[in-house]
């Protein structure tokens, strides 16, 4: 029989697992096949979770037993967390984990993006295809860059300095005022202290960013979007909307000189 002390980890464990993979109560409850109200209890160690829980448990993680139950994975002795430890080994076996913020989050997560609590919240995904790195992904709302429609997800690198930032690039910009946009970021030497922004829908004007407001930048590396929901545009529409992007065109060229 365990041992009450012993029993004690599980409950904190479970919730440490749960966050590691950034399901809520809900969705965790849902991969246990225990009503929700369970996972709250054995969390808040009002109650000791079942057998066949907690081997649900060890196979979804990887774990035995003894593990989930006599050691407190949120401070293993002997090199960092249990997170820290699967993070290594994704690094190593170059399997990029990806944090998935939705249009529903883009506000916690202006006030969450350094807490890594909040960030291990999040749902996250992989992508193969891409080179070791670390990667976000961000939904994107309205037609201010079109032909990328509404409801797209950007997939972005973290920009670790502002002179990484390359002219005329897309990039996902998360600042204090703008909160999350999408834009192509210019270098304006008339504004040599600020950034440009600009969309790729035309009927959009440009505007200025001052860098200290800027949180974190992202260089856009995929786009995802819903099949057949691409934007699709007539002879007349795109005639109009490249005489706008020449007249703005004209315009940045004479403020930047």
């Amino acid at each position: 029989m365990l041992n009450a002390l012993a029993m004690s980890y599980a409950g904190k464990n479970l919730k440490y697992l749960r966050k590691l993979r950034g399901w809520t109560q809900e969705e965790f409850a849902h991969k246990l096949k225990i009503k929700r109200s369970l996972v709250g209890a054995y969390e808040e160690e009002r109650a000791e979770p079942r057998l066949d829980v907690l081997e649900n448990l060890c196979s979804i993680f990887k774990l035995s037993l003894d593990e989930l139950l006599l050691k407190d994975l949120t401070a293993l002795k002997g090199g960092g967390s249990y997170i820290d430890k699967r993070r290594q080994l994704k690094l190593q076996g170059d399997i990029n984990e990806i944090q998935f913020v939705p249009v529903k989050a883009a506000a916690g997560y202006l006030a969450g993006y350094a807490d890594p609590e909040f960030i291990d919240e999040l749902n996250t995904f992989t992508l193969p295809m891409l080179a070791p790195g670390e990667y976000r992904a961000f939904e994107i709302i309205g037609d201010s860059m079109l032909p990328t429609p509404s409801g797209s997800v950007i997939v972005g690198e973290r920009v670790a300095a502002m002179d990484d930032i390359r002219a005329n690039n897309t990039y996902i910009v998360v600042s204090k005022n703008e909160g999350i946009v999408y834009k192509r970021i210019m270098k304006n030497n008339r504004y040599k202290n600020k950034l440009t922004l600009v969309s790729d829908n035309p009927q959009y004007e440009p505007y200025h960013v001052n860098p200290d407001d800027i949180l974190e930048v992202w260089k856009a590396q995929m786009v995802i979007t819903k099949a057949n929901t691409q934007q699709r545009w007539d002879v007349n529409q795109l005639a109009g909307l490249v005489n706008n992007l020449q007249e703005q065109v004209s315009s940045l060229k004479k403020k930047m000189n």
